[in-house]
Order: structure tokens, then C-alpha cells, then sequence
């Protein structure tokens, strides 16, 4: 029997394909979503969400939205928050607001409507510092930077230390305010779910990147940013010197990953990591995308400057993922950005990557 699911957020990049793979699957898809400027440029429905999806135009803040939108819905996907690390660091107040407020809306709705399962999009940006292995063969998990080593543009946490795979049991080290708000979320789904007995799942994330990503939000994935700016010839920024290592997964594995979490309980109560379980720089990401996208003559600008709340190295460990999901990434790096690179043929895009760089610097966030 098909199953009606909300998905809050469901009009944005990664809400959008979980509501293809879902539609494929015979359910009936709704979604919640405020269709923020930043986000959707003012242009209403965006044209890439399947027209069999459901669209209720609201912000997940609102009670009167959130109840409409609950009903009859069997289970819930919340999607809806703010992104962008750097922007948080200023916008604080409604960073918080959507992402901490608007979750504890939704659990206080669901407390008067159960669900089968509830689903949220946990993010990377939690782990802070990626988990380190010194070369005695010691784990080391507290690596942070200080202010002082990166003024000096010591980029590396350690000398001797060897970034390796981040599982789920490191603990948390919120190095900004969007972390911090995903965190909330994560935990405060996860500790509902155990209270009211609704099985919860969190998936944290890492870098998501695939066809219909907003181009002109400079505050988005790494790789639409590098996008933006290669499709307006421009070179991509990259801070310090290019060589922290991200884990880039494809949306398609990351729709997969979020319909096996709803159909199976493997990971119920549970935070699991979803990447690629591979890593590369940053540097070497810019790179390839403008090799793929025909503009291999822009070469990325390595700044040499930092933003404050950014981390060198963190990818991901997908063993849990693999064991409780049984999930497996299916699409390649490089045949993501073929992908990518098809779809950014037909794509216009407003570079706001500088102007956005201006308002950090003004703030003392790059340094």
C-alpha cells in the first residue's frame, strides 16, 4: 500500500530527487517549503519539482502550515532548514529560527499526529574536524585549528596527522552556527522519536552535489559555487591552499540512501553517515569540474585566506550505512560530474560569489 510523505524543504535540490525516487516507488508525495529568494530566485514552483508532487507555499515556523501539511500523511522528511556556513555566522538569529524553531514546530505537530517514520537531514558540518590518525597509529579526534595557526597559514591540524575516514562515534565539534543547527536537528528528531515511539533516523550528510543544485545561492554546495563562477568565466575561489579533502556524493545515491532508510528499520534511532567514502581537494574538484564543463583554461584561484568555522579535512566513513541501510554509492565521481556538467549546458547562472566573499570580509569571517 503506497504511503503519503511530506517532505519538508521538498521543493529544494535534495528534496526534490528524495520526491522523484519517492513517486517512483508508488507513494504520494507533499511538500513544505517557503521557496525562499535566495534559494528560488522569486520564480515560484521551480520547474525541475515533479508535477505530481504536492506544493504547499509556507514556512515550516508557521503551526497553521505545518498542521495543513501533516494531513494525512503517513511519513515525514524534514528537509527545511537554512544552509551555508558562512552565512550563519551573521545571520544567526534566522539560522536558528528556521532550523531549531521550525524543527521544534514540527515535533510539537507530530505529537497530536504520529507518523510510521520520521527522516532528517542531518549534515557533516557536525563532526567539525575530521577524524585524524597520528603516526604512532593512534586515533586522534580533537584536532581543531586555532586562530593563531591559521593567521600563520598552517593549514594542517598536525604535522603528523593523517586524516582518515570519519565514523559516526566521533563526537561533535560545532564549528558554527549551521552545524549547531543541524545538530539540534538530528538530536532533537532522534530524541522525540525515542519518547513518543516513532522510529527516527538522522543521515548526516556530506558534500551533495548533482543537476537542478541553485546556481546563484553563493552560499550552497562547493561545487554549484564553482559552477557559478566558471559558467560566468570567472575563476573559482578556493581558501587556504586547496588541499582539505571533502567527500563529494551524488543526489541520486543520496535519494537511494533516504528511501532505504524510510523502507527499511536497520538504522532506526540511529545517526548514519551518507558519502561517497571517498575524499579529494578541493583544489582538484575546481579542476575537474572546469576540465568537464569545457573551461580547463580558468584555473582556480587559491586565495590563501580562510573563513572562520571552516574545517581541513572531513569524509566520510560509510560502514554503518552499508550494514544498517545496505546502502552502497552507486554513482562515480566522474560520472557525476558528466552529469553535471550536461545539465550545467542549459543553466544560467547570477554570480554572487564575490559579493558574498565582501560580506564575510567585512565581518572579519575571512581572514
Amino acid at each position: 500500500m503506497s504511503e503519503r510523505v511530506l517532505i519538508t524543504g521538498g521543493a529544494g535540490f535534495i528534496g526534490s530527487h528524495v520526491a522523484r525516487h519517492l513517486l517512483e516507488r508508488g507513494n504520494d508525495v507533499r511538500a513544505l517549503d517557503s521557496l525562499s529568494e535566495q534559494v528560488h530566485g522569486g520564480g515560484g514552483r521551480p520547474t525541475y519539482l515533479e508535477p505530481d508532487v504536492e506544493l504547499i507555499e509556507g514556512d515550516v515556523r508557521d503551526a497553521a502550515n505545518v498542521d495543513r501539511a501533516l494531513d494525512g500523511v503517513d511519513t515525514v522528511v524534514h528537509f527545511a532548514a537554512r544552509v551555508g556556513v558562512g552565512q550563519s555566522m551573521y545571520e544567526i538569529a534566522d539560522y536558528q529560527a528556521v532550523n531549531t524553531f521550525g524543527t521544534a514546530v514540527l515535533l510539537e505537530a507530530l505529537m497530536d499526529r504520529p507518523v510510521r517514520k520520521l527522516l532528517v537531514a542531518s549534515s557533516m558540518s557536525i563532526y567539525g574536524e575530521g577524524l585524524y590518525r597520528s603516526a604512532d597509529g593512534r586515533v586522534a579526534e580533537a584536532c581543531e585549528r586555532g586562530p593563531q595557526q591559521l593567521e600563520r597559514g598552517e593549514w594542517e591540524p598536525g604535522a603528523e596527522l593523517e586524516p582518515v575516514p570519519t565514523p559516526e562515534w566521533k563526537a561533535p565539534s560545532l564549528s558554527s552556527i549551521y552545524a549547531l543547527g543541524k545538530y539540534d536537528q538530528e538530536r532533537m528528531c532522534l530524541l522525540f522519536g525515542r519518547a513518543y515511539g516513532i522510529p527516527a533516523v538522522a543521515l548526516r550528510f556530506f558534500n551533495v552535489y548533482g543537476p537542478d543544485q541553485a546556481l546563484s545561492n553563493p552560499y550552497t554546495g562547493v561545487l554549484a559555487i564553482f559552477a557559478s563562477r566558471l559558467l560566468n568565466d570567472r575563476p573559482p575561489l578556493v581558501f587556504e591552499d586547496g588541499e582539505q579533502r571533502r567527500d563529494f556524493v551524488s543526489v541520486h545515491d543520496v535519494a537511494r540512501a533516504c528511501c532505504l532508510a524510510l523502507a527499511g528499520d536497520g538504522a532506526d534511532g540511529r545517526a548514519v553517515n551518507v558519502g561517497s567514502g571517498e575524499s579529494v581537494s578541493v583544489r582538484e574538484i575546481a579542476e575537474r569540474l572546469a576540465r568537464v564543463i569545457g573551461k580547463e583554461h580558468i584555473e582556480p584561484d587559491v586565495t590563501g585566506k580562510f573563513r572562520v568555522g571552516d574545517i581541513r579535512h572531513c569524509f566520510a566513513d560509510i560502514s554503518l550505512a552499508e550494514r544498517t541501510l545496505g546502502f552502497a554509492p552507486e554513482v562515480s565521481l566522474d560520472d557525476g560530474m558528466t552529469e553535471l556538467a550536461e545539465w550545467l549546458e542549459g543553466q544560467a547562472a547570477e554570480d554572487r560569489v564575490e559579493h558574498a566573499a565582501a560580506e564575510l570580509a567585512a565581518r572579519g569571517l575571512t581572514r
